[in-house]
């Protein structure tokens, strides 16, 4: 089982930075608790449409994936071009860094570069995990077979996957255990939750499983194609992969994570809807930034879409969990299904099970 030593300040695992885009080569700072090299970077540019960028340590610096597209892999010099000891730098790329463009980047730690081979599965893979975060980056090549394990070295289940084909455009698949084997939902689409018959089963605390090509949707086992997958447990104090049904009351539902979230991704899985992104970071109608406030400005996913904020009272960012505040139906409608991902700003309780201090 591994060892959660240090949950009890989340920011050694993530954290949120904004910045102001200059045009010229810079670095960006974080302001957490803890330094935090990040592991995969995720930016989107807030004050005007634009893609939501991601990259990580072992694929390396200026490769490039979008969430709100199938593009595969592509590769500027002037994108991403570091990861720091307490954040990243960027270069002149305006999708990063135009000048006067304001910016989000969230960012996770996996194990600071440093990759392993696993050869656990049955496809080989090449493995950075944070056991203590459950966060996992591996990188695998597909062999167009069907049921075939990978090893992620979490030594936890996991909760919750994105799989994206490196090679070939392609969807982004997603498994979330609220929506459960053989389905899957698409980052870079709004479809609900769709059945794959034969294609995904119970990942373990070892390995989770591919399949070959699906007819329908472009698959992430194809043979001879690079594969990334960016893979969660459940941890408590840190992370929650969870679910909830809508009842459309404004004065909605109330979902506890064990931790004062500073990241909520939320998706209807039932039916079709946007992924949308809020955290604690990001400002407020009233000046007050993450709790109790107006509202908090979404960010989807799946669209290159400026952030937005017209959805009043959407969530609620409490010292334990988050609270529903819309009968949006995007987040709340009645009898639909939602799944969400969400990460720490403040532990409830630490990793050990003890209440800490409300914040």
């Amino acid at each position: 089982m591994a060892a959660y030593t240090n949950i009890d300040d989340p920011s050694a695992h993530f954290q949120t930075a904004l910045y102001t885009g200059t045009g010229s080569a810079h670095s960006i700072g974080n302001n957490g608790n803890s330094d935090l090299k990040p592991d995969w970077v995720w930016i989107k540019k807030r004050s005007a449409s634009g893609n939501n960028s991601v990259f990580d340590s072992t694929r390396g610096v200026y490769k490039e994936l979008v969430t709100n597209g199938t593009n595969a892999e592509a590769t500027d010099v002037q994108l991403l071009t570091q990861f720091d000891t307490d954040g990243f730098t960027v270069g002149t790329n305006s999708g990063v860094n135009g000048s006067s463009a304001t910016f989000v980047a969230w960012q996770w730690k996996a194990n600071g570069g440093t990759t392993a081979s696993n050869t656990v599965g049955d496809i080989d893979s090449v493995v950075q995990a944070n056991t203590d975060a459950g966060f996992a980056i591996v990188t695998y090549t597909g062999n167009g077979s069907a049921n075939q394990t990978i090893g992620h070295g979490l030594g936890a289940v996991p909760k919750m996957i994105l799989f994206k084909n490196r090679s070939n455009s392609a969807y982004w698949y997603v498994y979330h255990v609220a929506t459960g084997n053989d389905t899957m939902t698409y980052l870079n689409l709004t479809n609900g939750a769709q059945s794959l018959s034969s294609q995904f089963s119970t990942p373990t605390t070892t390995t989770f499983n591919v399949s070959n090509e699906n007819s329908t949707f472009s698959g992430y086992n194809t043979s001879g194609d690079n594969y990334v997958a960016y893979v969660y447990a459940n941890i408590k104090g840190f992370s929650n992969m969870g679910s909830y049904r809508g009842n459309q009351d404004s004065n909605g539902m109330m979902l506890y994570c064990s931790f004062r979230p500073a990241f909520v991704m939320i998706k209807k899985s039932s039916a079709t809807g946007p992924w949308n992104i809020f955290d604690d970071r990001r400002g407020t109608e009233s000046g007050t930034v993450g709790f109790n406030t107006d509202y908090l400005p979404t960010i989807q996913a799946n669209a290159v879409t400026a952030e937005f904020s017209n959805v009043l009272q959407s969530i609620d960012i409490l010292s334990n969990g988050f609270k529903i505040r819309t009968n949006q139906a995007d987040i709340n409608q009645v009898g639909q299904k939602y799944i969400y991902m969400a990460f720490a700003k403040h532990p409830f309780v630490t990793s050990g099970g003890v209440p800490t201090v409300a914040f």
